[in-house]
């Protein structure tokens, strides 16, 4: 049951495009809160309850640096959580991907 409601969490984070276009703005390495409340239209505590709703979530993950909050993608919890409910609707898909994946990545590291 536990992971049901981890996955039901996450999947609740997911649904606000605020949220995604914060883990969409994390892809490229941490950013401090202010930073991320920069990139929006809302305010900045607006913002500060969106970042509690990933954290919460654990999509995404918090460290201090002096007074700066940073903020970085939980990248594992998040494909945990969309994978394993991808997994069991449509398992093929998956499969076919981490293939094409696989594939891709040995072909740029030179090995086949």
């Amino acid at each position: 049951m536990a992971t049901t409601d981890d996955e039901a969490s996450a999947f609740r984070a997911l649904a606000d495009p605020t949220r995604r276009q914060i883990l969409e703005d994390l892809r490229g390495g941490e950013l401090a809160a202010g930073e991320i409340a920069a990139r929006f239209a809302i305010s900045a505590p607006s913002i500060s309850r969106h970042l509690g709703v990933l954290k919460g979530a654990g999509l995404v993950t918090e460290r201090r640096d002096g007074n700066r909050i940073l903020y970085s993608l939980a990248e594992d919890r998040l494909a945990t959580s969309i994978g394993r409910f991808l997994s069991s609707v449509c398992p093929e898909q998956i499969v076919l991907r981490h293939t094409k994946w696989r594939s891709a990545t040995q072909e740029e590291g030179g090995t086949s």
